[in-house]
């Protein structure tokens, strides 16, 4: 009998001509199918180890429950509608049947954050996106690398820190009072019609730019600052919008389609670099006061103070050169992005509901001078009232998806069925699951927050028992997911609460606010950057408000 011999190549020119006489076809065929056997065998162990979860069926072959998700102008909602269908737990279908686990539990929530960064990490696309726009900072980062960046940048956000920063809120309020003061002198008949989210977008920044790296963007006052430009190039464009959600929602099944060339990626690109210029012009200009022993002791206690002395190769918590302009990114993002949001959703709300902002003015004015910080954290319950509902209909980013990359364990507060029909009080969550959780139905579910969840109604915050016993189970800040929960807790949050109230405080005791067509006018959210309010049948992001002096 013959026997036939293999022979095992003993060199690179050797493996080479092997692979040749084989056939470079055949060699990619044995490839292909290791690749398949190996995600047959990830597929196996994960079903074998993940809770079978019931959900909403595919309306889409490719797309799963996607072609639902995208179009909707309230995406909340419709995680509220499956939560009450299958329970506070449940699988939707993503790209390409990949599946997808909800949390709507506030117990399996909890548990999610307190391994947030560990267990739970952003996912390969997630990285890959947001390293274009904001860097390799503490939005970017996850386990030892996101707890050395966070000890690092904590003192700058302490209590002490932000009281110091009070006045910097103030004065850019005053100069938008100072700016309307001056539209309204010249209106005949006293009031006027203000676009004022490109104001509360001013105030952020260059509010972020002095109390964070004593630079004065100045666009309060009409300069040209290159970072708002990059900004307002996200406007909604639908068609556009549609391409590159697209896009997204396929890199999450494969990254590599990430890099394809898109207008918003490109946008992010411009975003990114923009802010990269500033962040380093500032660190430089910072280094060199600092070497020139220029306010040396207040550096030390500032943002850019903190991350000038991290760069130090003795200093305990170090950060690279890299890291250190991606938190300067991060914050200008933070900075520009959120609280102007919030800002604007407040005015809109305030709008709409005339007796809850005449009682706010009348808090206010009762109040007299302009509260410390201090004070504005404990003695105006109203204001406080007013700012935690607007932040609870209206978190600027609703929706987190991460990856497990280890097997897991979530408990719930109550039982599920799963597609076997069994009820179960827990979650098996194998490796390599993802698992995301809409900020927005929490803080708007019927189940947690009672019958008006979804009104305008700061007296809930004020009234015995206005927060209902499942919404205290929610583990945020108060029982909010705005600002999320566990080791990703904003670091920022006290700053923005600050900025947000005295900002508030100084231009509803000057100002009525009105929307322009009328109570009943309609607002939308559209996507820029994050999601924005619009009023129906505005360009862009606009959002006029009808504006008249207080007297």
């Amino acid at each position: 009998m013959k026997i036939s011999t293999i022979t095992i190549p003993g060199s690179p020119s050797s493996l080479f001509a092997t692979v040749r006489s084989v056939g470079a076809f055949n060699v990619a065929c044995s490839f292909a199918a290791l690749w398949a056997f190996v995600k047959v065998l990830k597929t196996l162990r994960w079903r074998l180890k993940t809770t079978q979860l019931r959900g909403p069926p595919r309306s889409s072959l490719v797309y799963g429950v996607s072609n639902d998700l995208l179009p909707s102008k309230d995406r909340a909602a419709l995680y509220e509608h499956w939560a009450k269908e299958y329970g506070v737990a449940y699988m939707i279908p993503g790209v390409l049947g990949q599946p997808i686990i909800i949390l709507c539990d506030p117990k399996a929530i909890a548990h999610f954050y307190a391994r947030e960064t560990w267990t739970y990490v952003r996912t390969p696309l997630e990285l890959k996106v947001m390293e274009v726009s904001i860097g390799r900072g503490l939005l970017w980062a996850d386990g030892e690398s996101h707890r050395r960046q966070r000890k690092a940048l904590t003192p700058a956000f302490s209590n002490a820190a932000i009281r110091r920063l009070t006045s910097v809120f103030y004065d850019s309020a005053y100069k938008v009072k100072g700016a309307w003061d001056t539209t309204l002198e010249s209106s005949k008949d006293g009031n006027a019609v203000i676009e004022v989210q490109n104001w509360m977008n001013h105030i952020s920044l260059d509010t972020i730019g002095i109390a964070g790296f004593s630079h004065d963007f100045g666009s309060l006052d009409g300069k040209h600052a290159s970072v708002t430009e990059a900004f307002d190039t996200f406007v909604n464009d639908a068609k556009a919008s549609a391409v590159n959600e697209a896009i997204i929602l396929l890199a999450r099944a494969f990254p590599i389609i990430a890099n394809i060339p898109s207008k918003r990626k490109n946008m992010s690109k411009k975003l990114g670099a923009t802010m990269g210029e500033i962040s380093k012009h500032l660190l430089i200009r910072s280094r060199r006061e600092k070497d020139a022993n220029v306010k040396e002791t207040e550096e030390e206690k500032s943002i850019i103070g903190l991350l000038i002395k991290a760069g130090d190769e003795d200093a305990e918590l170090h950060l690279s050169e890299e890291e250190i302009v991606a938190q300067m990114r991060v914050l200008l993002l933070a900075g520009y992005e959120t609280t102007s949001i919030s800002l604007t959703w407040a005015l809109i709300e305030l709008s709409q509901h005339p007796d809850i902002q005449t009682r706010l003015r009348e808090e206010l004015i009762m109040f007299g001078a302009d509260p410390t910080y201090d004070q504005l954290k404990a003695n105006l319950p109203y204001l406080d009232a007013v700012v935690h509902e607007v932040l609870r209909l209206h978190p600027p980013i609703s929706e987190f998806i991460r990856l497990a990359v280890a097997d897991d364990v979530i408990p719930l507060s109550e039982p599920v069925r799963t597609v076997s029909g069994e009820m179960t009080d827990s979650i098996c969550v194998a490796k390599g699951t993802l698992i995301s959780l809409s900020a927005g139905a929490i803080n708007r579910s019927f189940a947690i927050w009672g019958p008006d969840a979804k009104e305008f109604k700061p007296d809930r915050w004020l009234a015995e028992g206005g927060i209902s016993g499942k919404a205290k189970e929610v583990q945020g800040h108060r029982h909010l997911l705005t600002f999320v929960d566990g080791p990703r807790t904003c670091l920022g949050k006290d700053f923005a609460l600050a900025e947000f109230k005295a900002v508030l405080s100084v231009l509803v005791k000057n100002f009525v606010f009105e929307m322009r067509d009328g109570p009943d006018t309609k607002v939308e959210r559209v996507r820029a950057f994050l999601f924005r309010p619009r009023i129906v049948g505005e360009d862009g992001t606009g959002v006029p408000l009808r504006v008249r002096r207080y007297e």
